[in-house]
């Protein structure tokens, strides 16, 4: 999506650059430490982003959790048995609620050096409900139970092209390109 601004994306692991701590309880602020993070050990402007899955009834939760949200749970190895957690976790919290909508927020920030004054922040949104019962094998964490009424499907249903036109990291990344296509 990038493409027609000509910029050249490399993986920050490429470059040697660890994961950068995400200590904040906000998407915006985890996002720009991260830009930030990538931007000191490169000397590279940097994009980065934060996102969840937020459910009203939980208070907001997992949010900025969201990869993490089942990590008092015994040790476990990989992103599929992570993912597998998160999902049964979230199940049994909402198991006596009537309330199950949801939405993926996402926060994409660029920043032009480490120091940068005016980072071009973009975020996307996109709502739906949590089900019980998995549907799908596209996508990965809680996507087998996000169900989007809309589509009368859940995110792990949709293909790529699909997922990107409506998902909270496509939009996220549109108005990216909107504000540096405007000059920002």
């Amino acid at each position: 999506m990038l493409a027609p601004l000509g910029m050249e994306i490399v993986p920050q692991a490429s470059l040697g650059v660890a994961d950068a701590e995400e200590p904040f309880g906000t998407f915006i602020e985890n996002a720009l430490a991260k830009a930030r993070h990538a931007s000191r050990r490169t000397q590279l402007p940097a994009l980065a982003d934060d996102s969840g899955i937020c459910v009203g009834a939980l208070g907001g939760e997992p949010g900025v959790h969201s990869a993490r949200f089942a990590l008092d749970s015994p040790q476990v190895s990989g992103r599929k048995a992570q993912d597998a957690l998160n999902n049964e976790k979230l199940i049994a919290l909402l198991a006596e609620k009537d309330d199950r909508r949801a939405h993926y927020y996402c926060v994409i920030v660029l920043t032009r050096h480490a120091e940068d004054p005016e980072p071009v922040i973009a975020e996307g949104s996109w709502a739906g409900e949590i089900v019980k019962d998995p549907r799908g094998a596209s996508g990965f964490g809680y996507d087998p139970h996000f169900f989007l009424q809309d589509l009368g499907k859940t995110a792990a249903e949709l293909g790529p092209e699909q997922k990107n036109l409506v998902s909270h990291r496509g939009k996220a990344l549109r108005r990216l390109l909107a504000k540096l296509r405007e000059g920002v």
